[in-house]
């Protein structure tokens, strides 16, 4: 089971984020769960959802302590919330950053493990015309992991964003070029 925590900001799409992963995992023959996990947060609070990815069926209903992949939709949470904690060895950190690697392993204490870095915000300024970073953040995530295939995630963009997922898709693809992937 591959699991993922997911840090933004409310508004960001957070939450998007995991039900497109897990409906683009189950759409591949995979189980799949998504949640988010937020209190009476407003606009621009930081928040958290998870997605467990699985060939078995998922027996747990937990929130995720211990991810395999950390997806960090916003380039200010590193410095406020420890987003590597609990990492697993080998794991991943994907971030929306325009940072160097050598700036960003100091934000995230000393991290030494697996980074994939996209100027996701740029990206969405650029081709959605608004800061929401999420959809950018998901070609990353594939370009680092390939958790889920393309082809099943584009078909979850189009069912959720309709006459506006040629545009998703066109700046998660932007991302999936543009990321720069460490090991």
């Amino acid at each position: 089971m591959i699991e993922v925590r997911l840090h933004g900001r409310g508004g960001q799409g957070a939450v998007t984020s995991a039900e497109l992963l897990a409906i683009s995992a189950i759409n591949q023959g995979r189980y799949a769960q998504a949640f988010p996990s937020f209190g009476p947060e407003r606009r621009g609070a930081p928040v958290m959802a998870f997605v467990r990815v699985s060939d078995q069926v998922i027996r747990t209903r937990e929130k995720v302590y211990h991810p395999d992949i950390v997806v960090v939709l916003d380039p200010s949470l590193p410095t406020i919330v420890d987003v590597v904690k609990g990492l697993k060895e080998n794991g991943w950190v994907i971030l929306n950053s325009h940072k160097d690697e050598k700036t960003l392993r100091e934000v995230l204490k000393g991290y030494v493990g697996n980074l994939a870095v996209v100027d996701a915000t740029k990206i969405a300024m650029e081709v959605l015309g608004l800061p929401i970073t999420n959809t950018t953040m998901l070609g990353a995530l594939l370009k680092a992991t390939g958790l889920v295939e393309l082809n099943y995630l584009e078909e979850a963009l189009e069912h959720r964003f309709g006459r506006l997922a040629e545009k998703n898709k066109a700046a998660m693809k932007r991302a999936m070029e543009e990321t720069k992937v460490y090991q």
